[in-house]
C-alpha cells in the first residue's frame, strides 16, 4: 500500500575530482513508497532547481535494473539496504517515515569522483580491454552442439557473465579490491573452449592493469560478493588466482 514519508537526506557534495567535498542536509517531503529511489532523487532535484540551486549530480542510463550505471553508495550499503538489486530498482518502501538517508558516490581510487555522485569508471573498460575478449580466428557460427560444453560450465559461464561491471564490488571492499569484476570476466572465458586459447595472456594482462589501475588486494572478506546486485561467485577469485598462476609458472 502506498505511504507518503518525509525524509532527510545527507548528501555528497564535490564540485570536481580535485576539489574538497562535503555532505550537505536536505529535508525532502511527500515521498510516494511506490516511488524508486532514483524518483526521489528527480524530486530533489527539482526543488533544487526551483530554488535556484544546483542539482545533484548522479550517474544512471537504463533505470531496469541492467546496466549498473546508478552506482550509489546509500547508508553504508552499495545500491543500498534491498538485495539482488542495483540502485534504479531500490524503492522508497525500504525507507522508513522520518529517515536520514545517506548517499556517497563510490569510494575507490581507481574510481575518481566526476562531480557529486558520479564517478569515473572508465577503469574497467580498460581492464576490459587489455584482456575481456577473444581474438583469435574461431571460424564461422557452428552449430549449437558441434562443440561439446557441459552444462555446468556453460551455466557457471553464463553465470560469470551476467556481471554488469558496476563497480558494487569495488565500493563495498574494504582494500576497494576489482577482483571480482576481473574474476567473473576472466572465467566467462576460461570455463569456455574459445576462450582457453588466450586463458594465460588474458589472466596476466588483466590482473596487471587492475594493480596499475590503483585497486587494492582481495582478502576474501566475501563483502563484494554480498553486496553483488548478480549475485556473482567469489569462487571465481579462486579461478582467476589458478589461472594466473599457472600463466606465470608456464612462464
Amino acid at each position: 500500500m502506498e505511504k507518503i514519508i518525509n525524509i532527510t537526506l545527507k548528501v555528497w557534495r564535490q564540485r570536481g575530482p580535485k576539489e574538497k567535498g562535503k555532505f550537505e542536509t536536505y529535508p525532502l517531503s511527500g515521498v510516494s513508497t511506490d516511488s524508486s529511489f532514483l524518483e526521489m532523487l528527480d524530486m530533489l532535484n527539482e526543488e533544487l532547481v526551483n530554488k535556484g540551486q544546483e542539482p545533484v549530480v548522479f550517474d544512471h542510463d537504463c533505470r531496469e535494473g541492467i546496466c549498473g550505471m546508478c552506482s550509489l553508495y546509500i547508508n553504508g550499503h552499495p545500491h543500498g539496504p534491498d538485495e539482488d538489486v542495483t540502485t534504479c530498482q531500490l524503492h522508497m518502501r525500504k525507507f522508513k517515515d522520518g529517515e536520514t538517508i545517506t548517499i556517497e558516490p563510490w569510494r575507490s581510487a581507481g574510481f575518481p569522483v566526476i562531480r557529486d555522485l558520479m564517478v569515473d569508471r572508465t577503469a574497467f573498460d580498460k581492464i576490459m580491454q587489455a584482456g575481456g575478449y577473444v581474438s583469435v580466428n574461431t571460424g564461422g557460427i557452428p552449430d549449437a552442439n558441434a562443440i561439446p560444453i557441459s552444462k555446468v560450465d556453460a551455466d557457471e559461464a553464463m553465470d560469470s557473465a551476467s556481471c554488469i561491471g558496476c563497480g558494487a564490488c569495488v565500493a563495498a571492499c574494504k582494500n576497494a579490491s576489482a577482483m571480482l569484476f576481473v574474476s567473473a570476466k576472466v572465467s566467462q572465458f576460461a570455463l569456455l573452449p574459445q576462450g582457453r586459447v588466450e586463458g594465460a595472456r588474458r589472466a596476466k594482462a588483466m590482473v596487471a592493469a587492475m594493480d596499475e589501475l590503483g585497486f587494492g588486494n582481495c582478502t576474501n572478506t566475501g563483502a563484494c560478493e554480498a553486496e553483488c546486485p548478480k549475485n556473482i561467485s567469489i569462487s571465481n577469485i579462486a579461478r582467476l588466482n589458478r589461472e594466473y598462476l599457472c600463466a606465470k609458472l608456464a612462464d
